[in-house]
């Protein structure tokens, strides 16, 4: 075989024959280490066969595992000349938290903007703080264990895995080492991620807010006037984003949303309270809400005399929008907390469980998933997995 010939066709296990000073020489790698074997011969048609046949013995020996490390087998009465390690090839590295921000300018234009500063910047977050000395994905797998929840540990290698898939095809890197990590981390939800209010909590909650059974003088403002929006989201189901946002941001819901004769509400926009980034419905969709008699009395006995079209719905008690996150925590937490001292509610929940109580009484009272569906902006696959718990005690009926 021609010298050219064997050399450009050389792969993993061969071993190519090369000519230095006028002599041939064996080169060839096994177990991570280049080795270049002389045979003292000089480069002619004769010795050139004798080199093939020397180069075909230790291919077969390399390949069937039977390989003389000693290189004694090999070798004619000259010495090896050097056995050098192989130097891999450096592979630039780039940081996780800054392979993450390309992978998130990536995908800037696909997602909502809600979803960027939310979702994508919680990663971004734990991957700033993340120690500079995690240098594999073990060590960001044990280190998001040891200081978050496992439910958040296993929905960030989710991300990092699709991350490195994207570098991959990108070609900024090489191999995914969050490949399958997250399926080692059970996946956990809290018993009371979905959990209803039954008919009578909710009753409970509503006249609380109303009577102020719980504010006290240290109360900034009183529980009542937060009253008609409890009750909006009991009686609509909707997502608190889609009524009220985060501080310094318009507010999601406005009268300009709501017909004149309050019949119909048409959820619009949703602003995420921890984003305050204005943008559709969580499904992306626009959906017409039809008020029933007692949501339709409830609307006018709120509606201002003339508002204008841009005026918040369930503005704060200042002419401030309401913040959700500092509503929950000191207002709806002290609230519910209370009955469930005072036994009248079985367990805390917190607000979001409103939607689903909405959501099971609708199916409890006869109406299909399609349609409590269409109401609340969901499928009907997801108000049969997730939203539709039962409060009330089954029985079979005879049949």
């Amino acid at each position: 075989m021609p010298l050219e010939s064997r050399q450009h066709k050389a792969s993993k296990g061969s071993v190519q024959i090369k000519v230095s000073n006028g002599r041939l020489q064996l080169a060839f790698t096994h177990t991570g280490k280049r080795h270049y074997l002389s045979l003292g011969l000089s480069d002619n048609k004769l010795n050139r066969k004798a080199a093939e046949a020397k180069a075909k013995l230790i291919e077969s020996d390399i390949t069937y595992e039977r390989f003389d490390h000693t290189l004694a087998k090999y070798k004619p009465q000259s010495l090896l000349s050097t056995v050098t390690p192989i130097t891999p090839i450096a592979t630039p590295k780039i940081a996780f938290a800054d392979l993450w921000e390309k992978y998130t300018l990536y995908k800037s234009s696909q997602v909502a903007a809600s979803t960027l500063v939310r979702d994508y910047g919680k990663i971004a977050k734990r991957l700033r703080v993340m120690p500079a000395t995690l240098k594999d994905a073990v060590g960001v797998r044990d280190w998001l264990l040891g200081k978050y929840s496992s439910e958040v540990a296993r929905r960030t290698l989710i991300q990092m895995n699709a991350c490195c898939n994207w570098a991959i095809k990108s070609g900024l890197a090489s191999e995914n080492p969050f490949k399958g990590m997250a399926s080692d981390i059970k996946k956990t939800i809290r018993n009371t991620s979905r959990e209803p209010f039954s008919r009578e909590e909710r009753d409970a909650i509503v006249a609380a807010f109303e009577n102020n059974a719980f504010s006290s003088k240290f109360t900034p403002t009183p529980h009542s006037y937060y009253a008609p929006y409890v009750k909006f989201l009991f009686m609509t189901g909707c997502r608190p984003e889609e009524a009220i946002p985060s501080v310094s941001f318009a507010n999601a819901l406005q009268w300009k949303h709501i017909s004149a004769d309050c019949s119909r509400i048409q959820f619009k926009e949703a602003i995420p309270s921890d984003t305050g980034i204005r943008g559709q419905t969580k499904t992306g969709k626009t959906r017409v809400f039809p008020c029933n008699p007692k949501l339709q009395e409830f609307l006018g006995s709120i509606k201002p005399e003339s508002p204008l079209p841009h005026d918040l719905v369930f503005p704060g008690s200042r002419g401030q929008v309401i913040d959700s996150h500092n509503f929950l925590n000191r207002v709806w937490k002290p609230v519910v907390e209370g009955l469930v001292k005072a036994g009248k509610v079985e367990k805390y929940l917190p607000q979001y469980n409103i939607r689903h109580t909405f959501i099971t009484l609708a199916v409890e009272n006869g109406l299909y998933a399609k349609d409590v569906a269409r109401l609340v902006g969901n499928s009907p696959e997801i108000i049969y997995r997730h939203y539709a718990g039962i409060k009330r005690e089954l029985s079979v009926p005879e049949f």
